[in-house]
């Protein structure tokens, strides 16, 4: 799927940038819709020595040659262990890798920021996801924002710029970047071999990347949520607790309670939809059955039910028992079902 061409609006603003660029900037926008290889695409441009008249890398040059191999000299990426394609999968009772961007691996860019650039260009850090890192690693590398290298670009790429600290969002341009129109993203998803992707797309709230690996999963989750959501008044909550449970444990850390959370999010909103006789948004395949289950359901329970689900959204972000939280996160909504 080619980020260009899915934000080619993005791309002129990035491309207009080039010739002054700042010390940092920010792209932010939803999960899913090709921010991170959007990112990839310009730092591949920005670091090619004979890039092409729309600003993207010509594959060719030595430049782009090591680029490919992952050993540019004057790149940097800065992501969670967890997300490293090179990090093996933890073992047995051992240490899994963190999902956090560690203030070691800020420390780690003093040498790289201070030496001369190796083909006397522009030396780049790119961040993803830029909310990963905790505090003490965004107050770390603020520092090196505050004092910017010359010759020097850190680019930010964040699902969620409202976590970043204030500091950090103010010390750089923020590039806004937005869902794809949606026979765009529908075309580019049929590209990719989605035979069917009006529903994965809208399941996906609109993210095409997001859609695609939810079509190319062995395991569609917010499918096996909605099963059990769809119970409503009948729901067996602590069946679909052991039984969640168990999928978040094979998993293998691929999907967590706050993946969880966001789709029962989307399912509420549905509901909440319905409940007006309002077309849904996210669950096209389940219309029928969430328009028959929510018939009886107060609006002011399901308001009520959503703000607990913010909480709920705030709570996992901490360390906690799955099997507890998912116990009352399925009595929660059983309960709105009573009478």
């Amino acid at each position: 799927m080619n980020p260009i061409q899915l934000h080619a609006q993005v791309w002129n603003v990035l491309q207009g940038r080039r010739e002054r660029l700042p010390h940092a900037l920010l792209l932010a926008g939803p999960r899913g819709i090709g921010k991170f290889d959007l990112a990839r695409a310009f730092v591949a441009g920005l670091l090619c020595e004979q890039p092409q008249a729309d600003g993207q890398a010509c594959g060719q040059c030595l430049a782009c040659g090591w680029q490919a191999q992952g050993n540019h000299p004057d790149f940097r990426l800065l992501q969670p262990e967890a997300m490293s394609d090179s990090e093996p999968e933890a073992e047995e009772g051992k240490k899994k890798p963190s999902k956090e961007i560690k203030i070691d691996q800020v420390r780690a860019l003093d040498e790289f920021l201070t030496v001369g650039t190796h083909r006397a260009g522009l030396r780049i850090v790119l961040v993803h996801p830029a909310e990963a890192m905790n505090h003490n690693t965004a107050n770390s590398l603020l520092k090196s924002l505050e004092e910017p290298s010359a010759d020097t670009l850190f680019l930010l790429v964040s699902n969620e710029p409202m976590r970043l600290l204030p500091t950090i969002r103010s010390r750089c341009q923020f590039v806004p970047v937005t869902v794809p129109e949606q026979q765009q993203s529908i075309a580019a998803l049929q590209a990719e071999g989605i035979a069917d992707p009006e529903p994965w797309l809208a399941l996906a709230g609109g993210a095409p990347l997001l859609a695609l690996e939810l079509a190319q999963s062995g395991q569609n989750w917010p499918e096996e949520l909605a099963r059990w959501l769809s119970a409503g008044a009948k729901l067996d909550a602590l069946a679909a607790s052991a039984a969640v449970d168990k999928l978040l444990k094979d998993s293998k850390g691929q999907v967590g309670l706050r993946q969880l959370v966001e789709w029962a999010q989307k399912w509420v909103v549905d509901l909440l939809l319905a409940r007006k006789r309002l077309p849904v948004r996210y669950f096209l395949r389940h219309r029928a059955t969430i328009t028959s289950v929510v018939a009886s359901v107060p609006e002011i329970r399901l308001q009520h039910f959503y703000r607990r689900l913010l909480e709920y959204r705030r709570e996992v972000e901490q360390p906690l028992n799955a099997r507890l939280f998912l116990d009352e996160f399925f009595l929660n909504y059983r309960a709105l079902f009573s009478n």
